[in-house]
């Protein structure tokens, strides 16, 4: 279907479909999106979630002391000797292991928050659209009930014409 040399999107279609019908539009993209996700893209957005918060990133440093104080200051003076001794190198390799994995989790969410994006503004652009057809509609009621009294005030106009026409004539 082509308006004009433009082709009718899908969104387009539903929302004319549902002008034509008087049916509301609105809906809860966001929670239509988060329904259909799965068990691991859920799992995923919560590891995403906690991986960018202020808890992760205190707790994290907090750990991070600990391993380095307990390696460094108390582990020294023990018989066994520190379980990673300085330079930290088993400490690094975690470190390392928990940014491989932590990466492309939040990638992931990323991408799927970039999607619930596109959804919300694709619903936006719907809502707006039958906004703009509602208002059009409202403004050619509107100009029609000018245009029928206008001609309404023109036949009184014609009727009150004709009476002083006739009074006029009367009195001559």
């Amino acid at each position: 279907m082509a308006v004009k040399g433009h082709e009718v999107s899908r969104s387009e279609k539903r929302v004319i479909d549902r002008v034509a019908k008087r049916l509301h539009i609105s809906r809860d993209a966001g929670q239509e999106f988060d329904e259909s996700m799965g068990f691991g893209e859920r799992v995923a957005d919560r590891i995403a979630a906690f991986g960018g918060s202020w808890t992760f990133i205190l707790s994290f440093l907090g750990l991070l002391v600990v391993w380095v104080v307990l390696n460094a200051v108390l582990l020294t003076r023990s018989a066994a000797g520190p379980f990673d001794p300085y330079p930290f190198v088993f400490l690094n390799l975690i470190l390392s292991m928990l940014a491989a994995l932590q990466a492309p989790v939040i990638m992931m969410s990323q991408n799927r928050q970039s999607a619930k994006d596109r959804k919300a503004a694709e619903h936006d652009y719907e809502v707006n659209l039958k906004s703009e057809l509602e208002i059009l509609g409202l403004h050619q009621k509107v100009d029609n009930l000018r245009e029928q009294q206008w001609l309404e005030l023109v036949e009184m106009q014609r009727e009150q014409i004709a009476l002083l026409t006739r009074l006029l004539e009367a009195k001559s």
